[in-house]
């Protein structure tokens, strides 16, 4: 729930509180655009103090975010657009519409007067395209994370994929590992970076100083991939 909104040079800011949040945090996302978690025992006052503090900051990621919007895909059937391991086809050649995919390829078919350019008809496409992350998605993350995890001699009990938009995945107490689907829009060092961040936490269950010594001997250079990873946005389109 929004507690306050306001305008800072055109950009929108809303707050919202968190029982779980133990720090003041900023996010920006392509759909939410900026907000900022204040925790339980924190004030508005404090969290807007912290705002202008950020402004820069907040003023250079939201551009970015905006000239991402601006270049988002439009799907057409002049659209070269590939996932992980398919091509997407979209034609228009039927009075039916189908689905369907192979090996490599992923054939959307629309009728004929289908009015490609349309909001509804760009969701269903995305939300096809979505699909097929998750698929390629459960053939590919839990036996990499299991190759990985025999490859460091560690253990975690469960495995799942979700189409989760905060986080690229997450340990649970019980060392059971949830990943998201969108990690199959990363490059394949980034995807085993996140695997092997999660597997660090099988060992240590916060971000400490001992997390990230035990997460650099699992994957060197982990601070560096950890920098690149903040470079791709969780949100596809």
């Amino acid at each position: 729930m929004i507690l306050k909104q306001i305008l800072i040079d055109d950009i929108k800011i809303n707050f919202k509180k968190s029982n779980r949040a133990k720090n003041i945090s900023i996010r920006i996302k392509s759909k939410d655009g900026v907000t900022v978690i204040i925790p339980r025992l924190s004030s508005i006052k404090t969290a807007e103090k912290f705002v202008h503090q950020k402004l820069n900051w907040i003023k250079k990621h939201y551009e970015k975010i905006q000239k991402s919007l601006a270049s988002n895909t439009v799907f057409d059937t002049n659209t070269n657009y590939s996932t992980k391991f398919h091509l997407v086809k979209i034609t228009l050649s039927s009075n039916m519409f189908s689905f369907n995919m192979t090996n490599e390829v992923v054939n959307i078919n629309f009728p004929l007067k289908t009015m490609l350019h349309s909001e509804e008809v760009q969701n269903k496409i995305q939300t096809l395209i979505i699909d097929v992350y998750r698929y390629e998605a459960k053939k590919y993350l839990p036996k990499q994370t299991q190759l990985l995890a025999n490859r460091t001699n560690l253990k975690f009990q469960n495995i799942s994929v979700r189409n989760t938009k905060t986080r690229w995945g997450s340990c649970s107490y019980n060392n059971n590992i949830s990943l998201s689907l969108h990690l199959m829009r990363l490059p394949n060092h980034l995807i085993d970076y996140v695997i092997f961040h999660e597997l660090a936490h099988t060992l240590v269950k916060n971000h400490s100083h001992e997390f990230w010594n035990t997460l650099e001997s699992l994957c060197p250079d982990s601070k560096k991939l950890d920098k690149e990873l903040k470079n791709y946005d969780l949100e596809i389109f």
